[in-house]
């Protein structure tokens, strides 16, 4: 072999080795190069999917637990309703005893009233309750009254024990306690024992709602058949009065008098004005049917009505319109009776020589009987039935 190709092979036996390290580092470049962004790439897609399968299992256990909570507020919402309505139904049970309670004593009271004095607070049993409307002002018009056709006294006591028959002068009292006008009323009283005292502060313009708590107070202190309201200048013949309302008493809704259908007043200067005329319709229109007011009687499940919703009875300007009002859309027999409404003399007195004795009679100009105080004598000598009457009345 000849001293080049020594040389050559020498050179290549060195050459060798350095190039299959440099092939082997130049192949580890390539490879990071090439794989390394797959490798990441991959990573990241496993974790992008670990953490979907996180929220996946978070969501599902939130509304796991969500839904729980739900069931958990619903079982405790039916829980309190539960309780609610159980506390309910003791409640209305409660009630109901406490009403059985009290409409067995008030049959007990029904059945064992009679016409003599009672004890405690049960009512006396009576066939009518004659409430007479007056004023402390009135004196001589009482004095009127008790000097002609009102008892005095014991035949008072006696009217009352024997034929049920209550008469009594209605009153409230002043806008001051105690005073000198309450005074004298409780001085007459002691006298005549003839009031019947109202928890009402006396004045003109509150006559209607003195009639509201007559008939709540004469309930509640008389079990009557019939309920009167009188007023002071009116002459009456109890006994006529009496057989009149007995003819009715098996009626269970009855309103008696003088029935009229007067117009609604609007004029300011009016006596009887309207202030509430509008709810009556156009102008010059009248009033529903109504008992005038100088004297009318109803019987007893009317009186129980006005007791029992006095709160919610609306009260007109005029007293016996108020009273009308309260009935219209109720099943009562309104009965108009002409002879609870006579003129004084010579009207009453030729129907008395007829034989057809007035219940009651007054002047329509008045309102009353003209001058009552000096006329009141004239018209019972004329008109009256006499003393007998009233004793002698069938009820």
């Amino acid at each position: 072999m000849n001293d080049k190709q020594k040389i050559s092979k020498r050179l290549t036996l060195t050459w060798v080795p350095l190039l299959c390290i440099s092939c082997f580092f130049l192949g580890a470049i390539f490879t990071s190069r090439f794989r390394g962004p797959s490798s990441d790439s991959g990573g990241q897609l496993f974790l992008q999917h670990r953490r979907d399968q996180e929220l996946k299992i978070a969501s599902k256990d939130y509304a796991h637990e969500k839904k729980k909570s739900q069931e958990k507020d619903v079982m405790e919402e039916v829980l309190k309703t539960h309780k609610a309505i159980e506390s309910l139904d003791k409640s209305v049970s409660m009630l109901q005893r406490q009403l059985s309670r009290t409409q067995s004593s008030q049959k007990i009271v029904d059945v064992s009233t009679t016409n003599s004095s009672t004890k405690g607070n049960q009512r006396k049993k009576v066939f009518m309750v004659i409430g007479i409307n007056t004023a402390f002002s009135s004196r001589k018009r009482r004095d009127s009254l008790r000097e002609t056709w009102m008892p005095q006294g014991q035949k008072l006591e006696k009217l009352e024990k024997e034929k049920g028959i209550v008469v009594k002068f209605m009153i409230g009292h002043s806008s001051t306690p105690n005073s000198i006008l309450d005074k004298e009323i409780d001085s007459e009283d002691a006298q005549y024992k003839d009031f019947f005292r109202l928890d009402h502060v006396e004045g003109y313009y509150k006559l209607s709602a003195k009639t509201k708590i007559f008939f709540s107070s004469a309930v509640a202190k008389w079990d009557a058949e019939f309920y009167v309201k009188i007023d002071d200048d009116v002459h009456v013949n109890l006994g006529m009065l009496a057989s009149t309302l007995a003819s009715h008493r098996h009626k269970p809704r009855v309103y008696i008098g003088c029935m009229k259908s007067g117009p609604v007043l609007t004029k300011k200067t009016a006596k009887y004005r309207e202030p509430e005329f509008w709810k009556f319709g156009e102008e010059g229109n009248k009033y529903f049917r109504h008992a005038t007011g100088q004297i009318y009687a109803i019987s007893k499940d009317l009186a129980k009505y006005i007791s029992t919703n006095q709160p919610i009875l609306h009260k007109y300007a005029n007293e016996d319109v108020t009273l009308g009002s309260w009935f219209i859309g109720l099943e009562v027999e309104q009965i108009d009776d002409r002879n609870f409404c006579c003129g004084t003399p010579p009207d009453c007195e030729m129907k008395a020589e007829a034989g057809e004795v007035c219940v009651a009679s007054f002047d329509w100009k008045c309102s009353g009987i003209c001058k009552s105080v000096d006329r009141m004598w004239m018209v019972h000598a004329m008109c009256g039935e006499g003393n007998k009457a009233v004793w002698d009345a069938n009820l």
